[in-house]
């Protein structure tokens, strides 16, 4: 059985459900523990009744010491917070051998089953970004991306996960300061600080926007496992914007639109079930600014201008 914990809001919604059965697809011998970040999500989630899935509520999880820190963070800064306080949760109330932390924009192409059992008899799985060299952010956002990552239940696993978890209920900021940056920085030195840590082999594990340049999606070698949907942001005119890397037509075609097809799909069930249109965190316009033209015409300069409408993306 292959645990894993992931945590959203009501405006991650449609990307956590798409996450959760692009993993149903490919395993059934899993479970899933879903922490809700707001009353809106725990309540769908409920009423859902997903299979392989147990759904956790904010006012089960939080403890004294989160919701002492909760008022100085942004939403996204508690969320990075809460991070590995969700792994140490379901690993102790759960009795769990082992958990693994997943972002809720993944969606899995494959079974990730293989990620994890690359790490033998190591203790937790850490994930490199594998920047391509233009988008190189190493110094500033960390050598390793918490997207996808393992802790087991043994001694080694047990206190990178305490350390981590004091660390950032002590600092989760969504900036640079004094070498760490959000939950993320300080994994930088993991594998000098602590004994049994993993880093990913498989390059189909972690495939993501700032390294998908690197690779052919389209050769059959290739066996992608999963890809991180960083940055995809559903705007208020009715379009997508895939983010401020370099795609090309390939990319979007094997990875962007088969996710905005099933986006699109859970959506659409999800307003027979509630009646309520935005469970994708819509970006509402902002005031236009002087600046918005340049700014446009630099990433359609640059070749990452990637605004598409539904009906382009799924090519109708």
């Amino acid at each position: 059985m292959y645990n894993y914990c992931t945590l959203f809001d009501s405006n991650y919604l449609t990307r956590g459900l798409a996450m959760y059965e692009s993993l149903k697809r490919y395993s059934n011998n899993f479970h899933l523990y879903i922490f809700a970040f707001d009353d809106g999500s725990y309540k769908l989630l409920k009423k859902l009744g997903l299979e392989y899935v147990t759904i956790i509520s904010l006012k089960d999880f939080e403890n004294k010491e989160l919701l002492k820190v909760k008022g100085n963070r942004s939403a996204g800064e508690y969320c990075w917070t809460c991070t590995p306080s969700t792994i140490k949760y379901c690993i102790e109330n759960y009795n769990l051998d082992s958990c693994t932390y997943l972002d809720a924009d993944l969606y899995f192409f494959s079974n990730p089953s293989v990620l994890i059992e690359e790490m033998k008899d190591k203790s937790v799985l850490i994930t490199e970004h594998r920047y391509t060299p233009e988008y190189d952010q190493s110094a500033t956002s960390g050598i390793y991306c918490v997207q996808f990552m393992t802790f087991k239940n043994d001694v080694n696993g047990m206190k990178a996960l305490n350390w981590w978890q004091v660390s950032c209920n002590e600092w989760c900021y969504a900036r640079f300061e004094d070498g760490k940056f959000g939950d993320q920085k300080y994994l930088d030195n993991w594998t000098t600080r602590f004994k049994g840590i993993h880093e990913l082999q498989n390059l189909g594990g972690g495939v993501a926007p700032w390294n998908v340049q690197q690779y052919d999606l389209s050769k059959k070698e290739f066996k992608l496992v999963f890809y991180h949907f960083h940055n995809y942001k559903f705007l208020e005119d009715g379009k997508i914007d895939l983010g401020d890397y370099r795609l090309d037509c390939k990319d979007i075609a094997i990875l962007y639109t088969p996710y905005t097809r099933h986006l699109n799909e859970i959506t659409k069930e999800l307003i027979k079930i509630d009646k309520i249109s935005d469970y994708n965190g819509i970006v509402k316009k902002k005031k236009l600014h002087w600046k918005t033209p340049l700014r446009t015409l630099r990433r359609k300069i640059k070749g990452i201008h990637n605004i598409y409408s539904v009906q382009e993306l799924l090519g109708e």
